[in-house]
């Protein structure tokens, strides 16, 4: 990281040799600065600070390879708002974010309760970095809290002291998975994953999901997809298609899988010309 203070907490720098001596005093020892994570990397490309050099490395050289990666992820960040808001108008106030990531600005408990004030928050992560961060944020928020927790746990995530104290699992909530699906490849077979997160969902909840895609740029997603493979950290991309099949049993929100910036704008000027370019699908599903 780069020597400045965030939530009253130090952050250093650390190479990828690093001494573990320098790593600050909120890292456990069970964090891997080995080898690039997608959380850490994601937030570099948000312009965030909680990363290490081996993930700005992969940043780096994926930018190279795709230089609209960075707008790529703020329409996603624009994405997981726009479903947010959408979610409270429909009359979620209760959201569960697995996958939630390192802490940025608008994340999804600061967007719900400026619309909503009661609304409340639980985080998923399995990342520690972004685990320990989103502790520090949320220190003092009564309506918000954090998991540490694999997705594919669904049960335990659903049985989790965190998330029964917050959450009242008798009334709809909002599921949001973004960017996240194409972290899991098809040999976990992610529809079923969802499937047990629809059946634990009750009746009237959604499930929000932005998922990368080789459609729309296929010239780059090789490319993309193989440096994540070496980096540890393998994605998959799927069609259209593909990503309505993991969505089985949910009622489509229109205008139904499209790409990020067409999913609902705020306004015609946010559509990009050329909206194929960025590459990610989002989608919104009701669950009946």
């Amino acid at each position: 990281m780069r020597g400045l203070q965030l939530f009253g907490i130090q952050l250093v720098d650390i190479s990828r040799e690093g001494d573990r001596m320098k790593l600050p005093s909120w890292a456990s020892d069970d964090i891997d600065i080995e080898h690039a994570s997608p959380a850490r990397v994601y937030d570099y490309y948000l312009g965030g600070s909680h990363n290490f050099t081996v993930d700005r490395q992969m940043a780096r050289q994926a930018i190279e390879l795709w230089p609209d990666l960075p707008l790529v992820m703020q329409a996603n960040r624009a994405f997981l708002r726009r479903s947010v808001r959408y979610l409270v108008k429909q009359g979620i106030t209760q959201f569960l974010d697995i996958g939630s990531g390192i802490p940025t600005e608008g994340n999804v408990h600061e967007v719900a309760q400026v619309a909503s004030p009661e609304s409340r928050v639980v985080y998923v992560d399995i990342d520690p970095v972004a685990v320990a961060h989103s502790r520090a944020m949320l220190a003092g928020n009564p309506f918000a809290d954090i998991v540490q927790a694999d997705l594919r746990d669904v049960a335990a995530i659903f049985d989790d002291s965190r998330v029964r104290r917050l959450l009242d699992l008798s009334q709809p909530i909002g599921v949001l998975m973004v960017a996240m699906l194409h972290f899991v490849p098809d040999e976990a077979d992610p529809a079923n994953i969802v499937a047990q997160y629809r059946k634990m969902m009750p009746p009237e909840s959604y499930l929000a999901v932005s998922h990368a895609t080789h459609e729309g740029r296929p010239e780059v997603a090789g490319p993309h997809t193989e440096l994540y493979r070496r980096a540890g950290a393998p994605l998959t991309m799927r069609s259209r298609q593909e990503i309505e099949t993991i969505l089985d049993g949910f009622e489509l929100v229109p205008p139904g899988v499209v790409f990020m910036p067409l999913w609902r704008p705020d306004s015609p000027a946010d559509v990009d010309d050329h909206p194929e370019r960025f590459t990610g699908y989002a989608v919104v599903g009701r669950r009946p």
